[in-house]
Formats: structure tokens, sequence, C-alpha cells
């Protein structure tokens, strides 16, 4: 099977490599990169039709490599991103946090989300249900951090940000960057934590019908 990983940071490319290594390493992976798309919608504060046209171009190119599936890591952008389900269906095409929601939503009510990218904190939410609370917190200066290479200061700042969703049933870990930093936020939070790789790796192997 490949599998055409697209994304937005270069950030999400080890964390969901590692899923996929640990889950299900069969799977041919192909990786897209435009990380012009994270600084764009940054700089915007909002989603533009110019940005769903390059999602879609993404995805063609991706479905046109004979991938069978495409899974994109980019948090922020999920209106883009359903633009390119509805286009290329019945290929499975999945949003990042779309298999996490699911478990967020059945298992906890008050959900902490907690995002190191702005834009994320306003674009998230409305994809889970009604039915749940979503209190949004941004870890402060964390993606910063990643970006001059200091992963250690980047953890540290998220579990720190975690400290105020103690309240919440459940922490959601927005982007797939925050991954590695989920048993500091754990520990710091006392909270169950969901990550996204995990999940979206565990979901395309349903969708594609793959055991083991």
């Amino acid at each position: 099977m490949r599998i055409a990983l697209i994304h937005a940071l270069k950030h999400s490319i080890v964390p969901i490599e590692a899923s996929f290594a640990r889950l299900w390493p069969d799977a041919s992976l192909m990786n897209l990169l435009d990380d012009s798309l994270s600084a764009d919608v940054a700089r915007e504060g909002r989603l533009t039709a110019g940005m769903t046209d390059r999602f879609l171009s993404l995805g063609r190119y991706a479905a046109s490599t004979g991938a069978d599936a495409i899974l994109f890591t980019c948090s922020a952008f999920g209106p883009c991103i359903e633009a390119v389900v509805r286009e290329l269906a019945p290929m499975p095409v999945l949003k990042p946090n779309q298999a996490m929601i699911e478990q967020a939503a059945a298992r906890g009510h008050r959900i902490g989300l907690l995002s190191t990218f702005p834009p994320t904190l306003a674009s998230m939410p409305p994809e889970f249900p009604r039915s749940v609370e979503i209190v949004p917190k941004l870890a402060e200066g964390a993606l910063a951090a990643l970006d001059r290479g200091d992963r250690a200061e980047h953890d540290r700042l998220v579990a720190q940000a975690s400290r105020d969703l103690r309240d919440c049933d459940l922490i959601a870990l927005a982007q797939y960057s925050m991954a590695p930093a989920a048993a500091l936020v754990a520990e710091a939070s006392g909270r169950p934590v969901l990550t996204t790789p995990d999940s979206a790796v565990l979901k395309l192997k349903q969708l594609l019908a793959v055991t083991g």
C-alpha cells in the first residue's frame, strides 16, 4: 500500500513516520511538503480560496502517483482538505485529526485542545461533535522553539501549558509535531493524552482493510 503524506510543517514528518514504523511498517510512504502553506495562513489569519486550490493540486498529484490513500498532517486546513476529500472520493483521504477527534469524543465530554500553531485553534474546534466542550489552549513559544531545533524547550512549554487543562476529561494534542511530548503532558496535567499520528495510522489501516 502506498500512502501519500502531505505536510504544511516540516516538523510533522518525523512523528508520523515513527507511527507508521511502529504500527504499519509494511506501508510504502511518500512525503509531500509545502511549508509555505503554514506561513501563508499564519500571515493571512484565515483560509483562502487560493489555499484550497493548492491543496487540490497536491491531492491530485498524490493520486496521480498511484497512492492508495492520502493523509494530511496539517491541522489548520480542515476546509481545504474537505475539498480534496470530495474531489477524490471514494479514495480514502484523511484529515490529520479525524481519527483522534473520534476517539476523544468517545472518551470525554470536556476536551482540552492543546496547540502550538494559533490558526489550528480557530479551524479545528468546529470539527468536533457539538456534544463535547472544547477548551482551547496555545502553548506560547513552543513552535518557535521547535523551529530553532530545540525539541526539549518545545516539549517543556507544551507540558507547562497543559497544566491549565487539568480540569478537562482528557487532552488532545493538535499538531503531529507535539506527539513526542505526550508523556510529559500526561505527567504535568495528570490527564489522559491523545496524539494524532497513532490514531491516524490505525484509522488508515481500518479504511484499507489491512490486518496485523
